[in-house]
């Protein structure tokens, strides 16, 4: 292939990316996947990431906006406004969590704040593993990247009332165990959810610098170093749980971040992340004891892993993993989910795909973080 063609290859994708994104926003929040019913609805934590790479990326390749900015910062304000909304709507039962909290009495989940919602702002089915706490956290984080990137200057009086809403909840909650972003094990804790909190808190710093959140980070990183390492010293997926999850690549998020790319745990922790669940020549496994699909390879993992290898400078890897991302984009240039090629456990890839269908394709997930690594890339 001449560097022209592969040029052009890329820059197809990149767009058809940027279009999957756009196409699949209503009412503000971006639909998971618009082909699985189960997915047809917008997370906070998938939907951060999304507006988060719309705002880099709509820095260097602008989609026209009949509004004349840019089209992926329109996107990503609806998105961040969406949010601000559930919130705030949901302050009361928030405010009961928080007083429970304070007086060390349990949780009631139907005054937390749900995983996914309806477009329309509507909480989803209660048929599912709600409670998760590294969505919120996002937000704030991906808010922070919009409000620097888009000079955002005061902030919006109902966005500055959402993130301090937030950051007192995530305050008062952060050691509760919850699902994690696979939406899997809902009794632990987990370490990728922390540094999502973690990042989330620093965020919110950052835009309301009169919030106080810097006793509750250091209670987190204290927590992570001495319950939250596998017996080799890597962070751990779980409290207690010697194994480590692709996911755990979160904790060396941009900006505010639990750990820098080159701290030596995040190296430690990497280094096994790919020796136990990057396959040579493949993508990224969730962790050793995926059966979800067969336990296939996770496009947005392969780029995750890309986007971490652009902050260490190892950019040869990077685009070899961008590389094995576009041969799986279909015909269209659609980025599914995972692919099967490279399974852990292929007896139960026929089992999920009699529950609920073939794999979720494209997943918008997957298409921002393959905007992220071509923000990344840029110039490199």
């Amino acid at each position: 292939m001449t560097i022209n063609a592969y040029l052009h290859k890329l820059s197809k994708l990149h767009r058809h990316s940027q279009q999957v994104i756009l196409d699949n926003q209503q009412h503000g929040g971006y639909l998971a996947c618009p082909t699985m019913p189960d997915y047809q609805f917008s997370w906070f934590r998938d939907g951060a990431f999304v507006a988060y790479a719309l705002t880099l990326d709509g820095i260097y390749n602008m989609v026209p906006h009949r509004a004349g900015m840019s089209g992926q910062w329109d996107s990503a304000m609806k998105f961040h406004q969406w949010c601000a909304r559930i919130i705030n709507d949901r302050a009361d039962a928030l405010e009961r969590t928080i007083s429970r909290a304070a007086l060390g009495q349990p949780l009631v989940l139907a005054d937390t704040l749900n995983a996914r919602y309806q477009t329309e702002g509507a909480a989803g089915p209660a048929d599912w593993p709600e409670f998760q706490l590294d969505g919120p956290g996002l937000w704030v984080w991906s808010l922070a990247k919009y409000v620097e990137v888009c000079r955002v200057k005061p902030l919006p009086a109902d966005w500055e009332c959402a993130v301090s809403l937030v950051t007192r909840y995530l305050t008062a909650v952060w050691r509760s165990p919850c699902y994690d972003c696979w939406e899997e094990r809902g009794d632990d804790v987990h370490i990728s959810t922390l540094a999502a909190i973690y990042a989330g808190l620093g965020a919110a710093q950052r835009l309301i610098p009169a919030l106080s959140v810097e006793a509750t980070r250091a209670d987190i990183r204290t927590f992570i170093l001495e319950h939250g390492l596998t017996p080799t010293g890597e962070l751990a997926k779980s409290v207690g749980l010697d194994m480590v999850d692709a996911n755990l690549l979160l904790a060396a998020l941009p900006d505010d971040g639990l750990l820098a790319p080159d701290d030596p745990l995040m190296i430690r922790t990497v280094a096994r992340i790919e020796r136990d669940l990057l396959v040579e020549g493949h993508g990224v496994h969730r962790h050793t004891a995926d059966t979800y699909y067969g336990g296939g390879a996770w496009i947005l993992l392969g780029l995750w892993l890309a986007w971490h290898k652009t902050q260490t400078g190892d950019f040869a890897g990077a685009r070899k993993l961008v590389a094995w991302a576009e041969a799986h984009a279909d015909a269209e240039g659609n980025l599914p989910e995972q692919v099967c090629d490279v399974m852990l456990d292929g007896t139960y890839y026929d089992v999920w795909v009699q529950q609920r269908g073939e794999i979720a394709n494209p997943l918008v997930w997957s298409h921002a973080k393959y905007l992220l690594v071509q923000h990344a890339l840029r110039g490199a």
